[in-house]
């Protein structure tokens, strides 16, 4: 099993894309289907976000050492799903208007704050591979990816100031960032003995 947890994990991770680009070639995304597209692939970035940062709270909470193994690949995920997010406002959307694109970043803020979480997303990215982790060394290293919570703060945001009336989805994934991060602070206070390395 664990050999194949990786390209499992990998696989599954991009099943949604390939229904979303199955149903917007089939015309099946409804009358707005290139909005239908930013959105799932938002709220896939930020799924694969949230498990990600999940990863190190399973550790503490109920001792499992997998989900540690599949947390760089979640990340990695996630950043591809942000990347598909942003080049798809850019090219499809927008199709290379860079003055209305920088127009849009400077003063509709929830396209402010999704750009700002991508660029968090982006040396988080860089930086995941073994030798940047040994390059960097792990505290530092560490210490840079815990951008990754703030980058999930500002995805949260980005997808509360999106939508135009309801908010339960995205307060559903702020209540679950809320709760991962206090599991961390929780985890953080306790006496080194009795802390597990989670990473």
């Amino acid at each position: 099993m664990r050999r194949w947890l990786k390209p499992l994990v990998g696989i599954v991770a991009f099943v949604p894309a390939g229904v979303t680009a199955f149903r917007f070639f089939t015309d099946r995304l409804g009358a707005n289907p290139i909005a239908e597209a930013l959105n799932e692939a938002g709220k896939w970035t930020l799924i694969l976000l949230l498990a990600s940062l999940a990863c190190a709270p399973a550790k503490v909470l109920f001792d499992w050492n997998w989900p540690l193994k599949i947390r760089r690949l979640l990340g990695l995920c996630a950043f591809a799903y942000a990347s598909m997010h942003f080049s798809m406002y850019l090219v499809v959307d927008q199709f290379f208007a860079w003055d209305e694109i920088w127009k849009d970043i400077a003063t509709r803020k929830f396209i402010t704050v999704g750009f700002a979480a991508f660029v968090l997303l982006i040396p988080l990215a860089v930086t995941s591979t073994n030798k940047m982790v040994k390059r960097l060394g792990f505290p530092r290293w560490k210490r840079l990816h815990r951008l990754a919570y703030l980058a999930g703060v500002l995805g949260i945001v980005h997808f509360l100031w999106r939508v135009k009336s309801d908010y339960r989805e995205p307060l559903i994934y702020g209540g679950v960032l809320a709760l991962l991060l206090a599991v961390r602070v929780v985890d953080f206070l306790r006496p080194p003995r009795s802390r597990p390395a989670a990473g």
